[in-house]
């Protein structure tokens, strides 16, 4: 797997890639290969090794931003945390909500027990967690929605799709029904980060084909499949 081929934005201070399902960013605690692996070969000239700016789940694919300087670097972080980045996901929904849009407005939390060790759950003296959704198509029982969440909270779509909606996504081992060998249908769509004079980030990740294998197609506005 080559991440310099999955390029989605370079420029002298940013990089986007288009992170594939299954590759966490942080190195797991089993040894496995993370994004860390692979910094080396996206330096694309530069000296420094990029940074992760934000945290993708391993399962979801898409838009991951990376900082190629530290300055740059404490630049888009605190844009994530002043909620000046703009976020759309797709995701498919183990089921077909009634409606076709709306806000889930559901705060949350963190929880830890030795049986089923930890998650997150909706809990009024939780964080404030915010989701916008949109129904784009249903197949054979199963909704693609489109996501644009003004939070960035741990699991907030996956736990806002089950509590808000009803419904898991589809593959969720944690929230859903799905197990060890499924994988949560999540995928960072595209992601725009405004900049004071340079002009803004704008990268847009291609359709994933474990969503087009399910007989979806590319909804309007999206990215075609990388195939």
């Amino acid at each position: 797997m080559l991440l310099s081929d999955r390029v989605l934005f370079l420029d002298g201070e940013a990089l986007v890639i288009d992170k594939p399902a299954g590759l966490p960013v942080d190195a797991p605690r089993d040894g496995s290969l993370s994004i860390e692996n692979h910094l080396d070969s996206l330096r694309f000239g530069f000296k420094r090794w990029p940074m992760p700016v934000h945290r993708l789940d391993r399962d979801t694919s898409g838009c991951l931003l990376l900082a190629r300087n530290p300055r740059a670097h404490g630049r888009f972080t605190r844009a994530f945390e002043e909620r000046a980045v703009e976020k759309q996901y797709l995701a498919i929904l183990d089921g077909v909500p009634a409606d076709d849009g709306g806000t889930i407005d559901l705060p949350l939390a963190k929880t830890s027990t030795a049986e089923a060790g930890w998650r997150m759950v909706v809990n009024p003296a939780g964080k404030p967690a915010l989701s916008h959704w949109q129904k784009l198509a249903v197949v054979d029982g199963r909704a693609l929605l489109r996501f644009r969440p003004e939070t960035g909270r741990t699991h907030q779509l996956r736990v806002h799709a089950l509590e808000g909606l009803g419904f898991p996504l589809a593959g969720d081992p944690v929230y859903g029904s799905g197990g060890a060998k499924d994988r949560t249908l999540l995928h960072a769509e595209r992601l725009v980060v405004k900049r004071d004079v340079k002009p803004s980030i704008i990268a847009e990740a291609p359709f994933p084909d474990a969503f087009a294998a399910l007989g979806f197609a590319v909804p309007e506005g999206a990215a075609p499949t990388r195939g």
